[in-house]
């Protein structure tokens, strides 16, 4: 029995294609105004912001409003494939986890 499984090109593409279009919508626009980072959570110019999918596509993610989120280059940059679970593991070794020392 399989439960996951990778998108292939053709869904990739699709899927980027949706993201194109959501990325040009009012809904994205009002999203990003706050001008706060998903991730790291400082300000920014809402144009800065890029737009991250929580579940990558890559990793069987959608382009679907619940797994859009803006942040800042950076934060996309480091997040790059991870998962939410691996991204915020990854966060506590980048600060030392203070709370379990």
């Amino acid at each position: 029995m399989e439960f996951f499984s990778f998108p292939d090109d053709a869904e990739l593409k699709k899927e980027r294609a949706k993201a194109r279009q959501l990325r040009a919508s009012q809904w994205w626009k009002r999203k990003r105004s706050s001008g706060i980072c998903h991730y790291c959570g400082k300000n920014f110019s809402p144009k800065e912001l890029t737009m991250d999918h929580v579940i990558p596509l890559s990793r069987g993610g959608r382009s679907e409003k619940f797994n859009l989120v803006p942040c800042c280059k950076a934060c996309n940059t480091q997040k790059q494939r991870m998962l939410p679970a691996e991204w915020d593991e990854y966060m506590i070794r980048l600060r030392g986890d203070k709370n379990n020392t």
